[in-house]
């Protein structure tokens, strides 16, 4: 069974490496670069979710979806529009709402920031400012409680912004478990690779 990996915002496929490597063998993940979907088209979430879908029609399933922040956004919406397809569902620091204001504030900062800040995030700033934008006003909340998969919610034990959002996650799907990886912030896949690894690698195997 494939299990595919999606990365947040600002990260690029490598980013899943330590983790990779901790989970071991008995694993096939296929771990896609989301920059690359959205060359020669229009940056945005639309665009974004859509190339995704028919990455996912290409691939026999059922599928293990993985996925942080704007990678896990991605993977919610999927199993909420095509539940038979997916086996169990990972998400990391992910929101289930788009958080309207700092998409707006961050898009602010953005602005003001040199080109080459963007420069190892695969995105360049005018794509980072319209993905951001096309977020705004994204809520999978209703649909929740159509999600029924094993899944397991994932957040950093410093992530503040997004813990609220993760106990709420794993109220509202039924069969939701949640675990805090302890000394790690929004990126858990960079700041605890190791535990994460371990962690997937039980729940995976469960």
């Amino acid at each position: 069974m494939k299990t595919i990996m999606l990365h947040g915002l600002g990260q690029v496929s490598s980013s899943w490496e330590s983790t990779i490597m901790t989970m071991g063998k008995g694993f096939e993940i296929l771990c896609p670069d989301l920059s690359d979907w959205l060359r020669n088209t229009e940056v945005s979430y639309y665009n974004l979710y859509h190339t995704f879908e028919k990455y996912c029609e290409d691939i026999d399933g059922p599928l293990n979806l993985c996925g942080l922040s704007l990678g896990g956004m991605l993977a919610l919406q999927y199993a909420v529009e095509h539940g038979n397809r997916v086996n169990s569902l990972v998400l990391i620091g992910t929101q289930f709402s788009a958080p309207d204001n700092l998409l707006r504030f961050q898009n602010l900062i953005f602005r003001f920031m040199p080109e080459s800040a963007f420069k190892e995030t695969g995105f360049g700033k005018a794509s980072m400012i319209s993905l951001s934008k096309s977020m705004i006003g994204l809520d999978f909340y209703q649909d929740l409680k159509y999600i029924h998969c094993r899944t397991l919610v994932i957040c950093g034990e410093k992530d503040r912004a997004n813990r609220r959002a993760s106990m709420k996650l794993k109220e509202q799907i039924p069969n939701a478990e949640i675990s805090l990886i302890p000394n790690a912030g929004h990126e858990v896949n960079v700041d605890a690779p190791t535990l994460l690894g371990k962690e997937l690698k039980t729940f995976f195997f469960s």
